[in-house]
């Protein structure tokens, strides 16, 4: 029998305006309230050297090449793995993640100029391929997305077909990895869509596969 796999590693994916960081944050309180030790993440940026990136990346004026672009997001990604999430999986943590290699894949690979396996290749071996025990995908359509962000009227049509591009690949990831990821549909009412990942979460760790540091009763 294999040993028990120490932590318990979940993120939320999903494009722009999908309700992401409003769902994780619901969920860590939840899980903290049940005595679980959890911490919460998000990629790019919660390392010193991600926050120098995410600046250049999303916010700075410099032009960069795909290839750039989608290697800036890789370092983060490394950093952040050795520096932020083994270290709180090996104290059997709950790690709750606000993007990770799928949105790079997504949005650098299938959305821009760069395939999807070139960028699948070098993001999976940046996190030594730790692979989340569940992905939980946020799923709204483009524009209702877009029009929760307030980006919408700034958008133009280029812009749009890019944003389905991306929505299109998550769904297709999600698709050919069951038991994996949870397709929840991001205009249910919040609460609702709240049940639907605790439920998830609830069997994940029932599954008794996870080693979790948890307040004493």
């Amino acid at each position: 029998m294999s040993a028990k796999k120490k932590g318990l590693f979940i993120v939320f994916e999903g494009g722009d305006g999908a309700g992401k960081s409003t769902q994780a944050a619901r969920l860590a309180a939840w899980l903290s309230s049940e005595g679980y030790h959890v911490h919460t993440t998000f990629q790019p940026g919660d390392t010193a050297i991600g926050a120098k990136i995410r600046e250049v990346v999303l916010n700075g004026d410099i032009e960069l090449c795909p290839r750039a672009e989608a290697l800036l997001y890789c370092v983060d990604k490394a950093q952040h793995i050795f520096e932020v999430v083994h270290p709180c999986l090996d104290k059997e943590m709950i790690v709750i993640c606000d993007r990770y290699v799928d949105s790079t894949i997504a949005y650098q690979g299938s959305g821009k100029t760069l395939t999807h396996e070139e960028v699948e290749h070098i993001a999976w071996w940046t996190v030594n391929h730790l692979v989340p025990d569940l992905t939980v995908l946020m799923d709204v359509p483009v524009s209702q997305g877009l029009t929760r962000k307030e980006w919408l009227d700034d958008t133009d049509e280029s812009e749009l077909e890019f944003h389905e591009r991306v929505r299109d690949y998550f769904l297709g990831l999600a698709s050919t990895g069951p038991g994996k990821y949870l397709v929840v549909n991001g205009r249910d009412p919040k609460d609702e869509v709240t049940a639907q990942v605790r439920e998830a979460v609830t069997k994940l760790i029932a599954g008794g596969h996870h080693v979790l540091e948890k307040d004493p009763a």
